[in-house]
């Protein structure tokens, strides 16, 4: 669904109350669950997770193994789904992409000289169509922070308008580095920039820097989402990345999003979690489950 949009003024984009937020994230982490809704959760986490490698070491043997476990998460437990995807740099998405031929794995580019982002708009795009062309499906891009904290937010827009022409047919994710943003107020603002420039995903953090990914930033992100569908009805997906290491604060954020967006929004189409290390607690859980007992990490593999 397309509307012809009037773009907003965003020095005018309204002011968040932190109070409210943080005691709303305060009542999603007190909701029980159900053993039955449980597993079921942790399972739709694991379906929802982008595996990730973005360190200067990465090789192609390293690459590899991570799209194995994409595909194969702990193949002693029937029934478990794939990861989303898996996220690497330019230079490894056809590695990636050949490992992954016969998956429905998605392979996700970080790009726009992640994570600073100081680089130019040329440098960005050349980097965008590099990943694309060797067969990315997902482009990770990062804002330019210090345009955007001077208030420059012409220049923001812009430069994700461009990325997103860039990308094709590959879906983009905008990353605020939220950690480095400061106040909700400036997130909420990030996220009706990054979402009327084109964003098809908005998302947290490089996972570089902490904080990253946090409930009330998160819960900023998803009522940008919410709102912005009850004008257009155009669905925006989110993407929380960095800080969620465990299974029980996963499931805390699936509460969250289903209470803030609806069930509409809990399937890997449009929401996703950063996160790689939260893969093998979700996997103990399930073991546990299954087994009665823990099995200790050593059991899992890390990449």
């Amino acid at each position: 669904m397309s509307k012809t949009l009037i773009i907003p003024d965003f020095t005018k984009t309204a002011t968040i109350d932190q109070v409210g937020v943080e005691e709303r994230c305060a009542r999603f982490t007190s909701r029980s669950i159900k053993k039955d809704t449980k597993l079921h959760g942790l399972k739709m986490v694991l379906s929802m997770i982008d595996l990730t490698t973005l360190e200067g070491k990465d090789t192609e043997g390293k690459v590899k193994q991570m799209c194995y476990k994409a595909t194969h998460l702990h193949d002693v437990l029937p029934g478990l789904p794939t990861a989303a995807a898996v996220c690497v740099y330019p230079s490894m998405v056809k590695i990636a992409k050949e490992a992954l031929k016969n998956s429905n794995v998605k392979v996700a580019s970080v790009a726009t000289a992640f994570p600073s982002g100081q680089s130019t708009r040329e440098i960005k795009i050349l980097d965008t169509k590099f990943a694309v062309d060797n067969g990315a499906d997902e482009i990770d891009m990062v804002i330019s922070r210090g345009e955007f904290l001077k208030g420059n937010f012409n220049f923001v827009f812009d430069e994700i308008a461009a990325v997103k022409e860039a990308c094709g047919k590959a879906r983009l994710k905008v990353i605020f580095e939220t950690g480095e943003l400061s106040t909700l107020d400036n997130v909420r603002k990030a996220s009706e920039i990054a979402i009327y420039a084109g964003a098809d995903f908005i998302k947290t953090s490089t996972g570089k820097i902490s904080p990253a990914a946090t409930m009330p930033v998160t819960l900023v992100m998803l009522e940008a989402i919410r709102d912005y569908y009850y004008k257009t009805g155009i669905m925006i997906g989110m993407k929380p990345a960095g800080g969620i290491s465990t299974a029980k604060s996963a499931l805390h954020y699936l509460v969250m999003v289903k209470e803030t967006l609806g069930m509409a929004w809990l399937s890997n189409e449009w929401f996703r979690f950063g996160a790689s290390s939260l893969a093998n607690d979700v996997l103990m859980q399930l073991m546990k489950e299954a087994t009665g007992v823990y099995q200790s990490s050593d059991y899992f593999s890390k990449d």
